[in-house]
């Protein structure tokens, strides 16, 4: 990124201990020591002194050791951000809360060369007239629901300001630059009221699609159309089409060069009584308002887009909204001539659900007063789409970043964790050191756990399948969900008691379930009934939801319902998003229904939720019946118990061991020479086949890792095995076993081990692969 007074990202905060702790933790351990050395005291009692002080020593060096691999792990996520934001086509800039600029891209330099502020008010000032407020406008928004955009129209055109809160209190700001979508040309064709464009001496210069469909063919001149001359704006005139004469109110738009435009809605003559009449009589939907925004007349179609039942002293700005700048200038500035005819995207101020209409202003003079004509075209779809779109590329990049930041995470708590497993061996539960040991290993489980988590949304997590039944995994959680609702709320649960099997990761499951049964929970201060219904639900054609179709077929079904304050319908589609939460600050991340989200769709179900506003809310998970027959089921359960009592005992072999981060090598040797197996250790792929080069090596197991610099770990066992093809292999990854795309292993006789993996995992798989 280019700097501007300092290069710098935001920082991304890391909980590291505080610097004051750690010199107290030495200094104490010091003054332990060298106590026996300064005061006359027995002998045991200073080497128990000494006992002491050398423990504080080593837990304040493994106090530093850990603040370095995290803070090495920010530094790592921050150039993954800035690489990021640097290949971006589109200007941004990160700034911090009073607007300073901290970096920008080089699309931003490009954009803006020759801003020479060093705040970002200062910079698009070029660009917008006010900045200031805007800016301010859309940080208060970000802070509360983390981005906030709007759409922006300058003398230049339109713009678009997007803004992202990040960690460390800074703002991701971007400026996009959006293709005028009105005037002449081809994008008139998308107005959906028939146009044409009239020169000065009568000759029609342009029809859009919506003209030429209603005449049905393309004329050159007036005459042609209108056979009384000149045509009356405001009025009914006559139009000559090839399927005969047809009445339409004509609207004129007046533009530069003695060029105007006129808007021809045909009317029903029979019913045209009134100019109310005509108006009510139009297929489209359509407003007459004032210059100042009151609200003349509107038809059917209006008042059915709009959710009003009249628009009787009402304004344009009191039905619609996400102009990006005061309603009255944009209407005085079209009244007055001064604004281009292009269509405008708004919002409208519903409440029952969320609509967006495309509308264009033109303007008209009746009696001698200019009014404005505002036709309105839905286009909630087209938004939605244009939102699924963003959302995808969201999605994308953050599970990009979280893959990267995960993977590296996972080789430090393999090394954090399997370094910990070593010296567990050494002490047993009476040692004095055993319960810091347990405490570093439960808190990097811990971290594996959070990492995990932060791929769920992505779908990017390694599940490990097993047949279910329902009841059984509800019945074994009853206990720990009536400890989480408390005494105020009553959870009720209810089985078909004709069940049926699914495959799914029983712990991937129970948290969904947890998650969703809390969130319950959370919904109901003063209390309430939860309920927990299971149920066989067989289709006989395809469920279609939210804009997912369930396919026929027999499906699981599992209803999580409150008696809450329910979800307001604005907010009942983004409460999937990532981060996205109605909770106050510190009381939830907005992670929790994203990774549900992401873990039932990766499991191949589907989850849905409705919610009534103070009533409750019901969340109906889908999973597909698995078709295994239940004498298989019984079949299998013998050999996994032998396999598991054949897995304890350990015997020879030679393994290679091919890993390039060496903290993880080296635990991964100590772990497997400590039951047994000779090791042959390489930090890259080349090593390995240079060490296969011998002809009368034996070797009995490959143990590598994916993900090296060079060759992967997928290339060097396929040219290992063309002469070692009944070797065995494991693949050991901090990425899931899913997320390798082309290169995901295809190799026989290969398992797959994600890290974080433990000192028995290792060895265990590995003597699955000799046995």
């Amino acid at each position: 990124m280019s700097g501007r007074q300092e290069t710098s990202v935001p920082e991304l905060r890391v909980d590291t201990p505080e610097h004051a702790r750690m010199a107290a933790t030495l200094l104490l351990a010091v003054m332990l020591i060298a106590g026996p050395w300064l005061l006359p005291l027995p002998e045991w009692i200073g080497r128990g002194f000494v006992m002491v002080g050398l423990t504080l020593a080593a837990v304040a060096v493994m106090m530093a050791v850990q603040t370095r691999m995290r803070l090495n792990a920010r530094s790592m996520a921050a150039e993954l951000l800035t690489g990021f934001i640097e290949k971006d086509a589109t200007p941004s800039f990160v700034a911090d809360s009073d607007g300073m600029i901290h970096a920008c891209n080089g699309a931003a330099v490009k954009r803006f060369q020759d801003a020479s502020r060093d705040t970002l008010a200062g910079t698009l000032r070029s660009v917008l007239a006010n900045p200031s407020a805007v800016l301010y406008r859309l940080q208060s928004k970000a802070r509360v629901d983390g981005a906030a955009r709007e759409d922006i129209v300058t003398r230049r055109g339109h713009v678009r300001l997007a803004v992202h809160q990040m960690n460390g209190g800074s703002f991701l700001w971007r400026v996009e630059d959006i293709q005028d979508r009105g005037g002449n040309g081809r994008s008139a064709d998308s107005i959906p009221v028939p146009m044409i464009t009239v020169g000065r001496t009568g000759a029609v210069l342009f029809m859009n699609e919506a003209a030429r469909a209603l005449i049905g063919e393309r004329v050159k001149s007036t005459d042609r159309l209108f056979p009384a001359l000149p045509v009356l704006p405001g009025q009914v005139n006559t139009l000559s089409t090839k399927k005969g004469p047809v009445q339409v109110l004509v609207s004129e738009q007046n533009r530069t060069q003695g060029r105007s435009e006129l808007f021809l809605m045909e009317v029903d003559e029979s019913s045209f009584d009134s100019a109310q009449a005509g108006l009510e009589a139009l297929p489209v939907p359509f407003l007459k308002v004032a210059p100042t925004g009151e609200i003349l007349s509107s038809n059917r179609m209006a008042l059915r887009l709009l959710g009003v039942d009249n628009c009787a002293n009402l304004k344009l700005g009191q039905l619609m909204e996400g102009l990006g700048r005061p309603m009255s200038d944009w209407l005085h500035d079209t009244a007055d001539g001064l604004a281009p005819n292009k269509s405008e995207f708004l919002r409208l101020s519903r409440s029952d659900k969320e609509v967006f209409v495309q509308v264009t202003l033109t303007r008209v003079v009746e009696d001698g007063t200019p009014l404005l004509i505002a036709v309105l075209n839905d286009a909630t779809e087209l938004k939605t789409l244009e939102a699924q779109f963003v959302q995808s590329q969201k999605m994308q990049a953050i599970g990009q970043l979280a893959g990267g930041v995960a993977h590296d995470f996972n080789n430090l708590l393999t090394a954090i964790s399997g370094h910990c497993d070593l010296l567990l061996l050494r002490h047993d539960q009476g040692d004095q050191d055993y319960g810091d040991l347990i405490q570093i290993h439960e808190n990097a489980n811990r971290a594996a756990s959070l990492v995990s988590q932060l791929l769920a949304f992505s779908r990017k997590q390694t599940l490990q399948p097993e047949t279910l039944d329902v009841r059984d995994t509800l019945s074994d959680l009853t206990h720990l969900l009536n400890r989480l609702v408390g005494e105020k709320v009553t959870l009720t649960l209810s089985h078909d008691p004709v069940m049926k099997a699914i495959r799914a990761d029983k712990r991937q499951l129970e948290q969904v379930l947890m998650n969703l049964v809390v969130n319950a929970r959370d919904a109901m201060p003063q209390g309430g009934q939860i309920r927990v219904e299971t149920e066989v639900v067989s289709l006989n054609k395809p469920l279609e939801r939210n804009r997912a179709t369930v396919p026929a077929g027999d499906w699981v079904t599992v209803k999580v319902s409150d008696e809450g304050i329910g979800i307001s319908p604005d907010k009942l589609q983004k409460v999937f998003e990532p981060f996205y939460t109605t909770k106050r600050t510190g009381e939830g991340t907005g992670l929790g229904l994203s990774t549900a989200y992401g873990i039932i769709k990766q499991t191949g179900g589907y989850i849905f939720v409705d919610s009534v506003k103070g009533h409750g809310t019901q969340f109906t998970l889908f999973f597909p019946v698995y078709k295994q027959q239940a004498e298989q089921l019984t079949s299998e359960k013998p050999e996994a118990t032998a396999d598991k009592a054949a897995a304890a005992q350990h015997g020879e072999g030679v393994v290679l061991l091919v890993e390039d981060e060496a903290p993880v090598r080296a635990f991964a040797s100590r772990a497997l020479r400590m039951r047994g197996y000779t090791v042959l250790e390489a930090e890259s792929a080349e090593d390995a086949l240079r060490t296969l080069e011998d002809p009368g090596l034996i070797v009995d197991v490959f143990v590598t890792d994916v993900v090296m610099p060079g060759m992967d770990g997928p290339s060097w066992v396929r040219e290992a095995l063309k002469e070692r093809p009944d070797t065995r292999v494991v693949f050991v990854s901090g990425y899931a076993e899913g997320a390798f795309g082309e290169s995901e292993p295809d190799v026989p006789n290969s398992v797959f081990l994600p890290k974080p993996f433990s000192l028995n995992q290792l060895t265990e798989t590995v003597h699955a692969q000799l046995h």
